[in-house]
């Protein structure tokens, strides 16, 4: 069923999502080399094959030696070796009977004589076999965002590729400067959200945005063209390419998007306003992302509030909020300027059925970036 346009009725927000998820599921994992798998989200569990380092090895230049031969070892009473010592690099393989590694200033050699004035314990200098990755240690977990440390990690096992889901997002945006703008704030959430993003430019006509939206994707998002202007086609050109469910949401920022599907693959058609598409973006877009990914969800931090939020019965609205020592800090709420989207940490929704939350309320903020 579709629902009316922005003029009429309005579609529940969570209704609406809902609609959307319903039927959507992972995509199939694909093998990413390291340069490229930084950000996205990892497929399946995977463990070290070996450790690392695979052998006890220097962690420091100087000399290879034994610690029981070093015992009472000072300035005033050197430890003469019976065995000329082995000077060593980091990295190297530990020799035979030796455990630790000290610096070249702690040793005097001279032909076949060497002292050594400091003492030195077992395992001093020298990495141990498995210290960096244990082996069989879990080095990704499904669903969970890779970060540069775990490239590190699959570099250092000697790894080629990871196994990730990256969903394939189409993008349209219709062709004019306030659009774009939106547009490119669009796409470089969802390619932080681990989409492999095809941009495309579209004309204002249904025709041509109706083409624009099709194509090979996962997930199909459109900048522009769902309000009630006379050059307004984004709608009808969704019911023409596919099947359009709902034309205005009960969401503010964001009342004039519009969600369909072609075939299977969920369409969100944003307005081309930035506070309007963000809303729509957050509230939908990084929803059907997560679950195409298959990734943990986005992590949130409880705290309270140090102002009220006032909000509107019957609408969901999207409110900012900024960390401010251990508190939330509201930004704005239902309309949400550039700055205030550029200061914020996290963001939340305000249930249609609530008036807003009161100063010192404890509320879950959804992170805007990845680290809390």
């Amino acid at each position: 069923m579709t629902v009316q346009g922005p003029g009429g009725s309005l579609a529940d927000v969570e209704t609406v999502t809902a609609w959307l998820l319903d039927g959507v599921e992972a995509v199939a994992p694909v093998d990413m080399a390291l340069a490229d798998a930084s950000g996205l989200i990892a497929a399946n569990a995977v463990q070290a094959p070996h450790a690392v380092p695979d052998r006890d090895e220097a962690a420091l230049d100087g000399w290879a030696l034994a610690s029981a031969d070093l015992v009472g070892a000072s300035s005033y009473a050197p430890a003469m070796l019976a065995v000329p010592p082995s000077r060593i690099a980091v990295g190297a393989p530990m020799p035979e009977g030796c455990d630790c590694v000290v610096d070249a200033e702690w040793v005097e050699a001279d032909g076949p004589f060497a002292q050594v004035t400091c003492e030195a314990i077992p395992g001093e200098g020298v990495q141990r076999a498995g210290d960096d990755i244990a082996a069989g240690a879990g080095l990704l977990q499904p669903g969970q965002r890779i970060s540069a440390f775990d490239i590190a990690c699959a570099r250092a096992l000697g790894l080629a590729t990871l196994p990730v889901r990256r969903p394939r997002l189409r993008l349209v945006d219709l062709s004019s400067d306030g659009v774009r703008l939106t547009a490119d704030l669009i796409a470089a959430r969802a390619v932080a959200a681990g989409a492999e993003t095809m941009r495309v430019t579209s004309e204002r006509d249904a025709a041509s945005i109706a083409a624009a939206m099709t194509g090979a994707a996962d997930l199909v998002i459109v900048i522009g063209g769902t309000g009630a202007g006379l050059n307004d086609a984004t709608p009808a050109a969704l019911a023409q390419a596919g099947a359009l469910h709902a034309h205005g949401l009960a969401l503010r920022p964001g009342r004039t998007a519009a969600i369909g599907r072609i075939g299977r693959v969920p369409v969100v058609a944003l307005p081309g306003q930035p506070d309007h598409a963000m809303a729509g973006w957050l509230a939908l877009g990084e929803t059907l992302l997560a679950r195409l990914a298959g990734a943990r969800p986005w992590p949130t931090v409880a705290r309270p509030l140090t102002h009220k939020i006032s909000s509107a019965i019957g609408m969901v609205e999207l409110a900012l909020l900024k960390r401010s020592d251990d508190d939330w800090t509201p930004l704005a709420c239902g309309a949400l300027p550039l700055a205030e989207m550029a200061a914020a940490d996290a963001w939340c929704l305000v249930p249609a059925s609530s008036e807003g939350h009161a100063a010192g309320t404890m509320l879950s903020g959804s992170l805007l970036h990845e680290a809390p």
